[in-house]
């Protein structure tokens, strides 16, 4: 599972990063797909356009991954096993 949050996670950052900027700079309104206007609203244009993103952004991430040397990503895999939280360092139990 840690595999594919390790996937997912900075697509979903990298999605939003480049959701905002892309519609920063062009206005849902004035979207033209294949020759035709657009007719949807604003939250579905936003929304489609998001997991479009999100789409691409886990493509490159896969790629990334699968790229990655087997050396690599077994340290990964090791080092995900000895951790069950990552956000938190794993306590001691002899600490005290």
């Amino acid at each position: 599972m840690r595999l594919v949050i390790w996937v997912l996670w900075p697509a979903f950052v990298a999605a939003g990063i480049a959701e905002a900027i892309f519609f920063t700079l062009i206005d849902p309104a004035h979207l033209y797909l294949l020759g035709e206007r657009v007719e949807w609203s604003a939250m579905a244009t936003y929304s489609t356009g998001f997991l479009l993103f999100w789409l691409v952004c886990i493509g490159s991430s896969l790629m990334t991954y699968s790229m990655m040397p087997e050396a690599a990503k077994e340290a990964l895999r090791t080092a995900a096993g000895e951790r069950t939280d990552l956000a938190r360092r794993k306590r001691r139990s002899d600490a005290m």
